[in-house]
């Protein structure tokens, strides 16, 4: 039988389907791509409500070659857990911002009780790779070093991410195994992984909230000419690591409908034959983005379930 939406997601998604069609940026216009991408990240935010309860204190840290990254400490106000994460927010690697994420991360913060150190990285096409990859490894080092001052065992850090924050995850995994910096778990939420991943797939396209043509503008944004080449760096695209022993374990989600599909099951087996542990969610019938534009569905719930027990397992 041929794809379809999941019937509760495809309920959901109704009243937006028109504007999300409309709403499309040629490939390589990140300006327009980080401007339509803002105003759909915007009105998810809005859609989510306040959260009482969570602390928000405002961090400068020094990231690559010491430019100064802002970032956001949110922990839950009574709870002492001992464990943190480094969130890492989406947008395509060129879109995106802490501010856009935060009632999200607020969430994740009230609903687990594990405090989140929220990273503003800077973004592409101005500030290419090795840049937002580099402010995200330089916040969990800061997260690392001061982990004493907020009651946190730096043996129990973990990263999490989504979309683009999710890529940016699972580089600054790679690089804190190469730099010999613990990390206790990798959470992937639909991963942008693969700069290869430019060629549709018919079977996906007519369901694909972030498209082909976004994807390859995300990717030259970051890489530049570099993209598709055989030198492209795993911390960049974690999908060109060639060796995965000794990595984080890892938490690996996305739905059945998402171009990152394919990348990401292949991200978790290869995690997996090297010993990794990888615990891996391929939900049917659900696009890129489908727990924010679905939270009420029933995947929207259950999918929000297993991330808030893999934060808890910290």
């Amino acid at each position: 039988m041929p794809f379809s939406y999941d019937p509760e997601f495809g309920a959901a998604i109704a009243p937006f389907a028109a504007a999300l069609s409309a709403e499309q940026a040629a490939a390589g216009d990140w300006a327009r791509l980080r401007e339509i991408a803002d105003a759909g990240l915007a009105l998810l935010a809005a859609g989510i409500p306040d959260v009482p309860g969570v602390e928000r204190t405002d961090i400068e840290l020094p990231g690559y070659q010491g430019a100064k990254v802002a970032a956001r400490l949110y922990r839950k106000i009574g709870s002492d857990p001992g464990s943190a994460l480094l969130y890492i927010h989406g947008g395509g690697m060129v879109a995106g911002s802490m501010e856009l994420y935060d009632k999200a991360a607020a969430r994740y913060v009230a609903e687990s009780g594990v405090p989140m150190l929220s990273v503003d990285y800077r973004l592409a096409p101005e500030h290419p790779h090795p840049v937002p990859v580099e402010d995200c490894f330089a916040a969990l080092l800061w997260l690392h070093d001061l982990a004493a001052d907020f009651g946190v065992d730096r043996a129990r850090i973990g990263v999490m991410g989504d979309s683009a924050g999710g890529g940016l995850a699972a580089g600054t995994a790679i690089l804190a195994r190469h730099r010999a910096l613990p990390l206790a778990l990798q959470i992937l939420i639909y991963p942008m992984l693969d700069d290869r991943n430019v060629v549709p797939d018919p079977e996906l396209v007519p369901f694909a909230l972030w498209s082909y043509d976004a994807n390859l503008t995300g990717w030259v944004s970051l890489l530049g000419d570099q993209r598709g080449r055989d030198d492209v760096p795993p911390s960049a695209a974690p999908a060109r690591e060639t060796d995965f022993a000794g990595l984080a374990p890892a938490y690996v989600e996305v739905g059945e409908l998402d171009i990152f599909r394919d990348e990401d099951v292949r991200y978790a087996r290869r995690l997996s034959g090297a010993g990794v542990s990888a615990e891996l969610h391929v939900h049917p019938g659900v696009p890129h983005g489908f727990d924010a534009a679905g939270a009420g569905t029933s995947v929207g719930i259950r999918s929000r379930a297993d991330r808030i027990r893999v934060i808890q397992s910290l």
